[in-house]
């Protein structure tokens, strides 16, 4: 072989040499290539699946914090509005049911043992006292009709009343507050029949069994049968008009 032909021969085997090394370089890098975006993607997917639940916190403080935030408001709102509407009616039923049932609570007659009771003689009119009952119970009470009178233990009947001394109204007494009655013992002309002397008096109040003895003013007064009681009132100058 001459050298011509050798070196010819050598130079395309070193091209084709020259050729498959280009073509396994050209494969390692694309392979290189390809595991760079393999890499890429690798690192990506984190990034992806650390985002989402990001997302998902983002959306849930966004759209349901939103909706929690707006519930909770307007659960407070409901519940303010309730709480005060319950208190609002507390109020109303402890503020006027105690206080309208208290107003429009009906008042009692008067206890005689809880009402200091005396008599005395006045100038004018001529043969005439007036007993007087004063209210230390603590509350309102009422004083019914007119007192029942008995003069001296052997008294048949109770004294009339005098029917044109009836009040308009019964007569209220507050705690502390003062009734009155007139009582005509005799007749000032002495026309009265069937009269004495007597040494007592017992009182009872309508409606009621309990009674109080009084003291009369110099120790006895003279009854007749024209002796009356007016009805309780409440100013002193009535019960001897």
């Amino acid at each position: 072989m001459s050298i011509t032909a050798f070196t010819a021969r050598r130079a395309r085997t070193l091209r084709l040499a020259a050729v498959g090394l280009t073509a396994v370089a050209a494969l390692t890098l694309t392979a290189c290539n390809s595991n760079e975006g393999t890499g890429t993607e690798s690192e990506g997917k984190p990034d992806s699946a650390t985002s989402a639940p990001a997302d998902q916190a983002s959306g849930s403080n966004g759209s349901g914090g939103s909706d929690a935030t707006g519930g909770a408001s307007d659960g407070k709102k409901g519940g303010g509005t309730e709480q005060a509407g319950s208190s609002k009616d507390g109020a109303k039923g402890s503020g006027g049911s105690g206080g309208s049932d208290n107003s429009e609570q009906e008042i009692g007659p008067c206890d005689i043992n809880k009402l200091t009771i005396g008599v005395k003689s006045v100038q004018r009119p001529v043969n005439y006292m007036v007993l007087e009952v004063n209210n230390h119970a603590g509350v309102d009470c009422n004083m019914p009709g007119y007192p029942i009178l008995k003069f001296g233990e052997d008294a048949q009947a109770a004294t009339p009343v005098y029917e044109d001394s009836k009040p308009q109204a019964v007569v209220t007494l507050a705690p502390g507050e003062t009734a009155y009655a007139g009582i005509r013992t005799s007749s000032a002309d002495g026309s009265g029949q069937n009269g004495y002397k007597a040494t007592s008096l017992e009182v009872f109040l309508q409606g009621s069994d309990d009674s109080k003895s009084v003291e009369l003013p110099g120790g006895s007064v003279y009854i007749d049968d024209t002796a009356q009681v007016t009805y309780w009132q409440s100013d002193l100058a009535n019960a001897l008009d």
